[in-house]
């Protein structure tokens, strides 16, 4: 298992999380740890400094980022395998049906005016998922621990349904491009 980034810097599991405080620690852990900062010491503890300076670095990184974030805490608790394929909601996927065949269709036919559509569309959806998710995204942290499960098979859904809806607009862009 991965280290535990919310761990490393004294912070709960939050997917909103006080950016902040985030920062706060990062510089000081930064400042803590710098190699610089150890050129003296033994050659075992410049090495630990490194590592944990490398650490500070990712968890950052991470942490910073919502999506990587959302990533993280998932891989977390096992519920993310990237390598493998996800199951997504059936009535998802026919909504996906449609908009991958008004896709092909601007494929034989471009134009603007129905790109424009398509991507209204996608991104309503985009908008609706991103609506739905909030509570859950605020509420988790105070979540008692045998409530957390069912929102994270939430969550997990929703990030799966979003990557999809990611790659629909970057095809969606690519046409805008062309048109």
């Amino acid at each position: 298992m991965a280290s535990d980034y919310f761990a490393f810097y004294g912070l709960p599991e939050s997917f909103l999380p006080d950016e902040a405080a985030l920062k706060r620690l990062y510089y000081a852990k930064s400042r803590e740890t710098h190699p610089d900062f150890h050129a003296t010491t033994s050659a075992e503890n410049q090495a630990d400094m490194l590592q944990q300076a490398t650490l500070n670095t990712d968890a950052y990184r991470t942490l910073a980022d919502p999506d990587k974030r959302m990533a993280y805490i998932l891989r977390q608790h096992g519920l993310l395998d990237e390598g493998k394929q996800e199951q997504l909601p059936p009535d998802f996927l026919m909504d996906m049906m449609d908009l991958n065949e008004q896709l092909m269709d601007l494929e034989t036919a471009p134009n603007a005016e129905s790109v424009a559509q398509v991507a209204a569309e996608v991104q309503a959806l985009a908008d609706t998922l991103d609506a739905g998710i909030q509570p859950v995204l605020a509420g988790y942290e105070g979540l008692p621990a045998d409530h957390r499960p069912a929102a994270l098979q939430q969550i997990r859904t929703y990030y799966l349904k979003k990557r999809y809806l990611l790659r629909i607009q970057q095809q969606v862009a690519t046409f805008a491009a062309r048109s």
